[in-house]
């Protein structure tokens, strides 16, 4: 027997970052929204824990139990008294160290199916405790959707939308670590009186409404600065999308990939072609959100 989940990609239509807190952390505003590109993980019994992958870029993904799915079968079996001796299969497709959570998205879904494939009975709220326990985006990537996250992104509010957006993601030549990012904008924002993070009223509001231009001159990323400092050559990405049409464009949470959202899909097709052509970026993905977060799709 065997369970398979599909589980989402996100953006951060919004990303604001308060200071570092004692603990090394930062306070968030951050408002995810799950797209349509998906990891799927299969979860199968074995003799022991093992990982593999397959798709764009698996030769960069750990196949020990430093991968997030490995932690999650884990966490999971030591919550209920089992041995977590399954074998994980990956198939990627989300962006590797994208800033697009597909490490995340990975752990959720390895949870997810773990617990269809012992039959553990955890409730929603164990499961999402676990998330959180496992790190800050993995709680919304059970839950997709769209969703408010505050504290270090872990702590959830479903938001409304009121329509479907459309989104161009540019996978940059190289990844970026997320810690390093951080590190950076606590460079950049040293001795500076940095806000306490606040989701922005009028991009609930326009999420709400399903309103892409009101959407595009709300979006914002506090971290882009850093990311762009750590590498420069996205804002060639950056101008590229807008000369395309882009209603708006950033980085996608800590980068490297960049967002772009269009007003429909012809318009998304239309700046993905451009973007090819422009030489900024390895490679460049259409999709549409929101969409459901972690899925048990079939054993």
């Amino acid at each position: 027997m065997s369970v398979t989940v599909r589980v989402p990609a996100k953006v951060n239509v919004q990303l604001a970052v308060g200071a570092a807190r004692p603990d090394g952390f930062h306070d968030l505003a951050n408002v995810f929204l799950a797209v349509g590109l998906h990891d799927e993980v299969t979860v199968t019994p074995a003799d022991e824990l093992r990982i593999t992958c397959e798709g764009p870029d698996a030769a960069q993904v750990p196949l020990d139990r430093t991968n997030l799915a490995a932690r999650a079968a884990i966490a999971l079996a030591e919550r209920h008294g089992l041995d977590p001796a399954v074998h994980l299969h990956i198939a990627k497709d989300i962006p590797v160290a994208g800033g697009m959570a597909g490490g995340s998205a990975d752990g959720a879904g390895a949870l997810l199916a773990c617990d269809a494939l012992w039959g553990t009975g955890a409730s929603r709220a164990e499961l999402l405790d676990i998330c959180a326990e496992l790190g800050s985006d993995v709680p919304f990537s059970l839950v997709g959707g769209a969703a408010l996250g505050t504290g270090r992104g872990e702590k959830l509010r479903t938001l409304e939308v009121g329509g479907s957006f459309a989104w161009v993601f540019a996978v940059a030549e190289r990844g970026l670590s997320t810690p390093a990012v951080f590190r950076e904008f606590d460079r950049l924002t040293e001795g500076l009186d940095v806000p306490a993070p606040v989701a922005s009223e009028q991009l609930l509001d326009a999420l709400a409404g399903g309103d892409p231009d009101a959407l595009a001159a709300a979006v914002s990323n506090d971290l882009q600065p850093a990311a762009l400092s750590l590498f420069p050559e996205l804002s060639d990405t950056l101008a590229a999308g807008s000369a395309a049409g882009a209603l708006a464009g950033l980085v996608s949470g800590s980068g490297p990939t960049t967002a772009f959202l269009a007003r429909d899909a012809g318009a998304a097709t239309k700046i993905a072609d451009a973007l090819r052509a422009s030489g900024t970026c390895r490679t460049v993905r259409t999709a549409s959100g929101p969409v459901p977060g972690a899925t048990v799709i079939g054993p």
